[in-house]
């Protein structure tokens, strides 16, 4: 019918009921399974999803490392669900934040056999919702059928979307004069599976034809916004747009990709976990997350959109070097960006520098 929504526009519905707790029902090579984000599960929902088949757990290969389950599966671990296992188990699974006052959680009994494809789906799309990369997985025999009979949103082969790039398309674009720059224009680009806006400030009218000065700057609400000590990101901002000023032309490039990509929530929950003693790698990891879990693709389309193929790039950091080569955008010269170092920052600093291979 042509006012069914398509199957992209699935996937951000069902990002949207992952959030507020309602399951949603995937399928993959003959499977399916009902799949229901932790962070937003009731136990109502627990005890329906109990009452329609045998619950599993998935959790990703991270989290299970600081559990110390064994994720047979490589990239995350499937475990069954113990009978006397209620919600605020389920919650301490997911959640770290109380893992040191209750670090006893197991014995956990993981499962080796069949396929995680549904699980693994069901973890990317609790990450693209921000949500806590931990799922509860509920197999069953027409996932066509249930969810037509309980009006919820069906989702087949779901796996192979969610590991495409979705195209960016501007949707609007003004002029804004700056502090920086006088000569200031904003544009506004929207994926075409409704996920968060980003945004290119174009500084001046750079060269098409010439390798542009460039910034591709993740979104940091304490760090732009309220100026927290505990990044460089407010200084790296402002910096890029005044040497953007300076020369005369420049693109940043405002991703909003809050926390490395795992949204304002979460990192502020690696923040905590930062307070107890962790760094900021060994926080995201202790969540479930990877180090870096932003896309830097979307950088390179917008950029292409725009009609540049060559960019000067103000990083220090060198996977955006990496991606930027592989999308095929010609980086011609690496431009160090290093201001805002504070004692309060200099530990995250180093570690960025040890860990994720920042360059100095």
């Amino acid at each position: 019918m042509p006012l069914a929504p398509s199957p992209v526009e699935l996937i951000a519905r069902a990002r949207g009921d992952l959030r507020m707790g309602v399951p949603v029902v995937l399928a993959e090579a003959g499977r399916s399974a009902l799949i229901v984000a932790v962070e937003a599960l009731t136990a109502t929902r627990l005890e329906a999803l109990r009452r329609i088949g045998a619950a599993e757990l998935a959790i990703t290969r991270r989290r299970a490392e600081t559990l110390k389950a064994r994720a047979y599966d490589g990239d995350l671990a499937r475990i069954r669900l113990p009978d006397d296992a209620g919600l605020g188990w389920l919650r301490a699974m997911a959640d770290p934040v109380n893992d040191l006052s209750t670090p006893m959680k197991g014995p956990f009994s993981s499962l080796r056999d069949g396929s995680a494809a549904l699980h693994r789906t069901g973890l990317a799309l609790a990450k693209a919702a921000h949500l806590l990369p931990a799922v509860l997985v509920v197999e069953v025999p027409d996932g066509l059928v249930l969810a037509g009979r309980e009006g919820l949103t069906f989702l087949p082969d779901a796996g192979s979307m969610l590991a495409h790039l979705s195209p960016q398309h501007e949707i609007a674009a003004a002029r804004v004069p700056m502090l920086a720059a006088a000569a200031g224009r904003v544009h506004v680009f929207r994926p075409e599976d409704g996920a968060e806006d980003h945004y290119a400030i174009e500084i001046g009218r750079p060269d098409r034809s010439a390798p542009v000065l460039t910034r591709l700057h993740s979104a940091c609400f304490t760090g732009d916004v309220l100026g927290s000590l505990k990044c460089d990101c407010g200084p790296q901002l402002h910096a890029a747009l005044a040497q953007m000023a300076a020369e005369g032309a420049g693109v940043l490039l405002y991703l909003n990709q809050e926390g490395r990509g795992i949204g304002l929530a979460n990192k502020m929950r690696a923040y905590a976990l930062q307070d107890q003693g962790f760094d900021t790698v060994e926080a995201n990891h202790r969540l479930g997350f990877e180090d870096d879990e932003r896309d830097f693709r979307i950088g390179a389309d917008i950029l292409r959109r725009m009609g540049f193929s060559a960019v000067r790039l103000m990083t220090n950091n060198p996977r955006k070097l990496a991606m930027m080569a592989a999308c095929g955008l010609t980086v011609t010269e690496r431009v160090p960006l290093h201001v805002g170092q504070t004692r309060e920052n200099a530990a995250y600093l180093a570690t960025k520098a040890r860990k994720s291979g920042h360059l100095e």
